[in-house]
């Protein structure tokens, strides 16, 4: 998969994978990357799938409805593009934390879903439920930073809700951000990921 890797000033601090949101690439969230954890080393890739041109990382039959086949193929091709990048460039496959927006926030939980030890935690936002109807591996207390917008017509509050519910259900320590807008990453939703990461993984070590 096309990607960028910027190696980290903290060996030790978690690897962020960015996944873009629609029409993206992977320059488009390097920026929030840096703004949640400055120390850490980046994987920032570009989904296989064009949708009139715009990279995503999965196909979709309409608006917010996803074609469920392709989105396992590519949930599978994403792990093992990691598990190939962990080797590659010698990151701690068990030190990986997902940063996603809208369609790279739903490739991430969809491995989430479907992955036993996936990620070490999420910043998730603007995320769908993946897929529903399917039994979650136990997340062990994985922490998940959910970003959410009152009037996101895309991503409801019921919506919302729903994947916290499952999330949490399965064991992960999931905290939603919500904020006054729509589908939109603002800057303050951004710096919430970042204190929280901070407070997750820097200052409970």
């Amino acid at each position: 998969m096309i990607h960028v890797y910027k190696p980290g000033a903290d060996p030790k601090a978690p690897v962020l994978v960015l996944l873009h949101g629609t029409g993206g690439n992977e320059h488009d969230l390097l920026g929030l990357g840096e703004l949640i954890s400055p120390e850490s080393a980046v994987l920032s890739v570009r989904g296989n799938v064009l949708e009139n041109g715009m990279p995503r990382f999965f196909r979709r039959l309409a608006e917010g409805v996803f074609d469920e086949q392709d989105l396992v193929f590519r949930t599978g091709e994403l792990k093992a593009f990691l598990d190939a990048a962990a080797a590659e460039y010698g990151l701690d496959r068990e030190n990986m934390v997902a940063v996603g927006y809208s369609n790279g926030a739903n490739i991430a939980a969809s491995l989430i879903f479907h992955e036993q030890e996936s990620f070490r935690g999420a910043v998730l936002h603007h995320p769908m439920v993946p897929r529903r109807g399917v039994q979650l591996p136990e997340l062990n207390g994985m922490p998940v930073f959910i970003g959410a917008g009152i009037n996101d017509r895309i991503c409801t509050k019921e919506e919302t809700e729903e994947l916290r519910s499952q999330l949490s259900g399965a064991g992960a320590e999931v905290e939603v951000h919500w904020e006054d807008h729509g589908h939109q990453l603002t800057r303050t939703e951004a710096e919430a990921a970042a204190h929280w990461f901070r407070r997750e993984f820097q200052e409970n070590g």
